[in-house]
């Protein structure tokens, strides 16, 4: 069996880690340890503990943003567009809640250049997910009393409350929690 890349290994126990005691109780030592790496191995990846919580967030909004170009482009009806990227936001959520929880939590402990890096990645994530709606105003789709904005902002807010009480041993899958958000984003946008 093939052992799990160092970077790989180090992101897996420094979520773990994150998730357990806090970012901010965590030490490098602690997670070089639990890796079976050494520090020298930890810095020859990631030059901070920092950059281990950015990359822990970042791989997250990376395969996000991947996935929402996709649906953005795919050429079928906006409100099926709209209706697959707000499913599919949930349900990556929901299979990387460790990621999102810990980021959320911890983000403002993050140098400042990081933070601003990521909010131009999340802002361009919002963009990208508010032009669906934009499009389906402009189209007639949509409603237009409501700015388009403030629409993604208050969607956006549901996801991110996840981490508080979804489960995975309860009764409603990742998929069917996508299914509903998304039906109820689709039924407040209609005319």
């Amino acid at each position: 069996m093939t052992e799990e890349p160092v970077p790989a290994r180090l992101l897996s126990v420094a979520t773990r880690l994150f998730a357990e005691r806090g970012f901010d109780r965590t030490s490098v030592q602690e997670i070089v340890t639990a890796a079976g790496v050494t520090k020298g191995a930890m810095y020859h990846y990631f030059g901070s503990k920092d950059d281990l919580l950015h990359e822990i967030y970042g791989r997250v909004l990376r395969l996000q943003t991947e996935q929402l170009e996709k649906v953005v482009h795919n050429g079928e009806p906006v409100r099926a567009r709209l209706r697959s990227a707000a499913v599919d936001v949930v349900v990556s959520s929901i299979e990387n809640l460790d990621d999102t929880t810990i980021f959320f939590q911890s983000m403002h402990q993050l140098g400042a250049d990081k933070r601003k890096a990521v909010r131009a990645d999340r802002r361009h994530f919002h963009v990208l997910f508010r032009s669906l709606v934009e499009e389906g105003q402009r189209d007639g789709v949509f409603r237009t009393d409501k700015p388009a904005d403030i629409v993604v902002d208050f969607f956006f807010g549901s996801v991110h409350h996840l981490a508080f009480w979804y489960r995975s041993d309860g009764r409603l899958s990742a998929r069917e929690v996508g299914e509903h958000y998304a039906d109820l984003l689709i039924d407040s946008l209609r005319p």
